[in-house]
């Protein structure tokens, strides 16, 4: 599942809660203007493949992704 914010930014807590555990910031090599969220351990744990935000976001995503646009964006 992807989660998608635009004007508000999360907070952590909504972040950990999207993703089900801690929080790591990825970024996209074809998309420079966001960030993705995802879980820190999604590998260690085994989560499945996120096929739909690896093929938009072009880098590899296991579990729910949260994706800050704009003013969403963390500093």
């Amino acid at each position: 599942m992807i989660h998608i914010f635009k004007d508000k930014k999360p907070t952590l807590e909504e972040a950990q809660s999207l993703v089900d555990g801690y929080v790591e910031m990825v970024r996209s090599p074809i998309h420079g203007d966001i960030q993705i969220l995802v879980n820190e351990e999604g590998l260690l744990k085994g989560l499945d493949y996120n096929k739909e935000a690896s093929e938009t976001y072009g880098t590899g995503i296991v579990g729910n992704a949260v994706v800050l646009k704009g003013d969403a964006r963390w500093d």
